[in-house]
C-alpha cells in the first residue's frame, strides 16, 4: 500500500471524528511494531498539509527486556525530525520475575499506560494517538463477547478524565493487511516484540478466529465493523462508544 493511500484513510478518520484541532501536540505511542510505526509515518506526513497545524512527539515505554534494541526507531525519528522519548521501566521484571503472573497482559497494559501517560503529560502533549486499526476494533468486540459476556469495543476518540488526555485512533479505517502492505513496500524498520507472551495471548486467539471466520465467510469482518459503527439500539456499551454520545457518528 502506498503512503498516499494510508494518508487517505487517516485523513478520513481524522476528519470524520474531529481528532485533531489547531495547535495540538500529539504523542504517538511507539511499540516498535508495524502498526505504531505506520501511524508515525502517517501523522508525520499529514502534518505537512493538514489545514490545522499540529505537532507530534513519539514515546516508547521500555518495559525492561534486555533484548530490546530501539536504535532503528531512534534513527527513524531523527530522519523524520520527530522528537522521541524513551521511558525506562522495570515492568518486565515486576511481572515476569517478581510476581510471576500467569496472565501478564492486563497488569502489563495498566503499568505501561501509566508510565506512558506520565511521560506524555511531562512532554506537554494533550492527546495520545494509538495505532488501533479496523481488525483491532472487531477483535476487541469479539474478545469482550467471548471472555466477558458483553458487547464492547473502544471509541475513535476517548477523553480520559483522570489524566485529562484525549486518545485518538487515526488508523481506524485501515485493515491490518493494509498496514502490512505499507510496511513491506517502504521497508519500515519494525522491531520484534521481546515479550515472552507475544503470540500466546487471548487477542492472538481471537485474531486467528476472525481470520478463519473471514476465510469461510468472505467479508464477515467488514460486516462486523459496519455493524459496530451503525449499531443504534439494544447494546448500550456499543451505543455509548459508537454514536449516541457523538464519538462515533
Amino acid at each position: 500500500m502506498k503512503l498516499q493511500q494510508v494518508l487517505s484513510y487517516v485523513r478520513k478518520a481524522v476528519d470524520d471524528y474531529q481528532m485533531i484541532e489547531e495547535g495540538d501536540k500529539i504523542a504517538i505511542g511507539i511499540s516498535g511494531g508495524k502498526d505504531s510505526l505506520t501511524l508515525l509515518y502517517a501523522l508525520h506526513s499529514l502534518r505537512r498539509f493538514y489545514p490545522k497545524h499540529f505537532d507530534i512527539h513519539a514515546v516508547t515505554v521500555d518495559l525492561g527486556f534486555q533484548n530490546l534494541n530501539l536504535d532503528k526507531i531512534k534513527d527513524l525519528c531523527r530522519e523524520l525530525e520527530v522528537e522521541y522519548t524513551i521511558v525506562q521501566t522495570d515492568i518486565a521484571q515486576i511481572i515476569f520475575e517478581q510476581r510471576k503472573e500467569d496472565n501478564p497482559c492486563s497488569l502489563c497494559a495498566k503499568m505501561r499506560k501509566g508510565a506512558l501517560n506520565q511521560a506524555i503529560k511531562e512532554a506537554g502533549c494533550q492527546k495520545i494517538a494509538y495505532a488501533h486499526h479496523k481488525d483491532d476494533v472487531v477483535e476487541t468486540m469479539l474478545m469482550s463477547l467471548i471472555f466477558e459476556g458483553r458487547f464492547h469495543t473502544f471509541s475513535p476518540v476517548t477523553y480520559l478524565d483522570r489524566t485529562q488526555l484525549t486518545v485518538i485512533r487515526p488508523l481506524l479505517y485501515m485493515n491490518e493487511s493494509d498496514v502490512i502492505g505499507f510496511v513491506h513496500k517502504y521497508g519500515v524498520p519494525v522491531v520484534k516484540s521481546p515479550c515472552p507472551a507475544d503470540g500466546y495471548t487471548k487477542r492472538e486467539y481471537v485474531k486467528n478466529l476472525l481470520r478463519q471466520l473471514n476465510q469461510e465467510n468472505p467479508g464477515v469482518k467488514e460486516r462486523m465493523f459496519t455493524a459496530i459503527r451503525n449499531s443504534n439500539e439494544g447494546i448500550s456499551s456499543l451505543m455509548k462508544g459508537w454514536g449516541i454520545d457523538g464519538s462515533f457518528k
